[in-house]
């Protein structure tokens, strides 16, 4: 019997590799066929990503809305600010524009100005029939005239839904069917139909329209991540390669990399396939990022070839000690990488859970690829030329381990009061940062998408959906006069906020009914009194054309009304405190023994979602360090250690957090990201130089400062390759047109950058300054795993 992960484990590895290299490769490309397959069960995500957790009670509240009043998201509006647009021949094309949209299934009703309606009093019968505004066609300027006064100085229940009588600005409002929404039926729409007739509209009649709401804008997000995924897999490889062969000089070596990081991507697409996940914004990530991780793999196990190859002359011999020697520390490093993003799988949202899963298997993925095909191609090809070796000799390398010897011999006060006051500097920075849930932050901002959510919010003041729902535990309560005026206190509430639009809800009906009943005189847009109620109601009641404007805001035992508003998109702190006024608001104006208002909506549940992640996430880094602590101390079996192994990569996480603050980069979800998986990563290169660092202390009998420099001799190259090809790797993301994306890259770039110098530096410098309590025989006991197994100049024919 061997122990797992002992010297005869990878004995008998290496020979089981070496010796069935042929049945191994065929074994690969089956498996690599095999989940190719499964990539038609990919697909990209037609719903919104949910922040959330299905049980959250958030969620509850707001999936209790869809049932009473069905889904909200489904609006969508054009528009156009262009006084051209009221001449005869435009808006005749405008008007017949809109209304060719009820052609298609997929839409459930258009509200344009060509459709709206006038209550008109009748008084003979006793109720309000309605007349359009516009009957036929416009014929004449006249008929224009008369139309903008009407519209812009009469009625008011239209104002800022479907025009702003200030700016003149013109939108008609399409309703997606409810059903249709989350399906792709809401793509082929929006990309096949919707857009090819607004840029047809356009050309014709030289109109710059205007497109948002929540189905147009997911379409158009959805379509950049798709774009981005390609774009980041090729300037992943085109910027990792050049890297790798700017290393090496080696057009042999740099392709069996691509060979191996291809093959890794394509088993990741797999694994998301036989999973059945959605493409989403995380999961659209990983592809790039086991380029970026798996290269580094190849770093180390090439390296150590050439380095074998060129201090013994022996192919088959270097091969062996590529894997029993490099294997075990690899392992144990992706394994580390790998837990760093299995962390968010013990997060209940759903998005990070998948993110979690697919990330952390695909790394442990990507290291059995590179352990089997590097060394099994390395077979069949011929022993390296001179010039594949050169790099090993180059002086700058050399020169650049000479300096960081150097400074940890000469100027290790030096780099303790760096540490001292950058910790210092950091944590004042720390202080500094803001948390943010926008929504369109960390979108495409030059996209013309993000440009139309602008514009409509400069017009009508958002596009986010928020909602009130009204229980008021009776049927038929919502009628109610009393009702109605609590109502409209809260209505009054939302218009004076400037983040909010005017609401729309049974209020501005009952108002309208007023005016009708008054003929129309906008003075009379207001709720009626007591004593005008049962006159109106009456109206109202025998008007069978109310009936479907009322289904849009009160439900059919008249228990639940709704108040809907749309929001500016603003940061999370600013939502805090418009969700409190207008909270307080509620328990001020419905009594709690009488009413249930409950807040939901689009816009409170991605506020609501961004704090949930950031409070998951913050745990999720915890149980990150923990969890590598854990494996530290098992591998060196050693506390002291930990502490030690600790410092230098916590380091680096608080200056980056405190570079976030200074430089304004808020806590959202893709940016609080940064923590787990740069910190998943940099203890990497700890685990490299404590290992070689134990195995150097047992070969020089115990001697600290010779046992710390050979580490930092034999370390520092491959730790500097890797790290630079980590750190041009992951800014690769930097080239997104998605905000949060660009900061991820940025961020854990900047991160892996300290995290090597922290290493290379500090961690050296802590050993020789400690090393009477940790540099013993007793503090460092015999490994539960030998990550670098002692060197041995036996060899074995694995071609046998």
């Amino acid at each position: 019997m061997f122990k797992l992960f002992s010297k005869d484990f990878w004995d008998i590895t290496a020979r089981l590799i070496l010796r069935n290299k042929i049945i191994i490769l065929i074994g690969i490309i089956i498996a690599t066929y095999l989940l190719s397959t499964q990539w038609d069960n990919m697909r990209f995500s037609n719903t919104e990503a949910n922040l959330l957790p299905d049980d959250h009670e958030e969620n509850i509240t707001y999936n209790n809305f869809l049932k009473t009043f069905g889904e909200e998201g489904n609006l969508i509006i054009i528009g156009v600010k262009d006084s051209s647009l009221f001449e005869v021949k435009k808006l005749n094309a405008w008007n017949k524009f809109c209304n060719e949209f009820n052609n298609y299934d997929e839409v459930e009703s258009v509200i344009s100005i060509k459709e709206l309606q006038k209550l008109i009093k009748n008084t003979s019968e006793e109720k309000f029939n309605l007349e359009p505004f516009i009957k036929d066609s416009i014929t004449s300027i006249a008929q224009i005239e008369k139309l903008q006064k009407e519209l812009f100085n009469q009625y008011p229940f239209y104002d800022n839904f479907l025009f702003n009588s200030k700016t003149k600005t013109i939108r008609t409002a399409i309703y997606f069917e409810k059903s249709l929404v989350n399906t792709s039926a809401r793509k082929e729409f929006v990309l096949n139909v919707l857009e090819p007739k607004i840029k047809s509209f356009e050309t014709d009649y030289n109109l710059d329209v205007r497109v948002s709401g929540m189905p147009y804008i997911r379409t158009k997000n959805s379509e950049n991540i798709i774009g981005e995924i390609s774009k980041f897999v090729l300037a992943a490889l085109i910027v990792t390669s050049l890297i790798f062969f700017f290393f090496f000089r080696s057009f042999r070596a740099t392709f069996i990399s691509l060979i191996v990081v291809c093959i890794g991507v394509m088993w990741t697409l797999g694994i998301i396939g036989i999973l059945n996940y959605e493409i989403t914004v995380l999961t659209a990530l990983i592809p790039p990022l086991i380029i970026v991780i798996g290269i580094p793999n190849c770093i180390f196990l090439i390296n150590k070839y050439q380095h074998e190859v060129k201090l013994h002359g022996n192919k088959v011999k270097s091969l062996q000690r590529v894997i029993t020697k490099i294997g075990n520390a690899t392992l144990m490093t992706n394994v580390t990488t790998a837990s760093g993003f299995a962390t968010f799988i013990l997060t209940e949202s759903k998005l990070l859970k998948e993110f979690g899963i697919v990330a952390s298997l695909s790394i442990l993925a990507i290291f059995i690829l590179c352990l089997l095909i590097i060394p099994i191609i390395y077979t069949f090809l011929p022993f390296p030329k001179d010039r594949h070796l050169e790099h090993l000799n180059k002086r700058w390398i050399g020169g650049f381990v000479n300096w960081m010897e150097w400074m940890v011999k000469q100027k290790r006060i030096a780099i303790y009061a760096t540490s001292v006051i950058l910790l210092i500097v950091s944590i004042i920075g720390i202080y500094q940062i803001k948390t943010s849930g926008n929504l369109i932050e960390d979108m495409p901002q030059e996209s013309p998408f993000v440009n139309d959510i602008r514009f409509f919010e400069e017009e009508f003041n958002g596009i986010m959906p928020l909602e009130f729902m009204i229980d008021t535990k009776r049927k038929k309560g919502v009628m109610k006069l009393s009702t109605l005026k609590r109502m409209n206190e809260l209505e009054d509430l939302i218009i004076e906020i400037p983040e909010l639009s005017r609401p729309i809800s049974v209020v501005s009906l009952v108002k309208y009914s007023k005016q009708a009943y008054y003929n129309g005189n906008p003075k009379f847009y207001q709720l009626p009194s007591s004593q005008e109620n049962s006159f109106i109601l009456s109206y109202a009641k025998n008007s069978s054309s109310n009936v479907d404007l009322l289904n849009n805001f009160v439900d059919s035992t008249s228990q639940y009304a709704r108040i809907t508003t749309f929001m500016k998109d603003v940061g999370t702190d600013k939502m805090e405190r418009i969700e409190e006024n207008l909270q307080n608001k509620i328990d001020k104006v419905f009594p709690k023994e009488r009413y249930s208002v409950t807040m939901t909506g689009k816009a409170l549940m991605f506020q609501k979602g961004t704090k949930y992640l950031v409070k998951n996430l913050a745990i999720s880094l915890s149980l990150a360090i923990l969890l590598i602590s854990l494996f530290m101390a098992y591998m060196f079996r050693s506390g002291r250690m930990i502490i030690v192994s600790l410092i230098p990569n916590l380091l680096p996480l608080l200056v980056t957090a405190g570079l976030m603050g200074y430089i304004g980069v808020p806590i959202k979800p893709s940016t609080i990201l940064v923590f787990s998986i740069a910190f998943g990563i940099s203890v990497d290169d700890t685990i490299h130089f404590l290992a070689k660092y134990r195995q150097e202390l047992q070969a020089n009998n115990w001697k600290i400062k010779v046992s710390v420099y050979g580490a930092l001799r034999e370390t520092g190259v491959s730790m500097f390759y890797t790290s630079i090809v980590l750190f041009f790797g992951f800014s690769v993301f930097t080239i997104s047109s998605f905000g949060g994306t660009v900061a991820l890259g940025a961020l854990v770039s900047a991160t892996l950058l300290f995290a090597m110098l922290s290493n290379l530096l500090l961690l050296p410098s802590l050993l020789l300054s400690l090393e009477r309590s940790i540099a013993n025989k007793e503090v460092l006991k015999e490994p539960s795993i030998n990550i670098i197994p002692e060197e041995d100049d036996s060899e074995e024919d694995f071609n046998k």
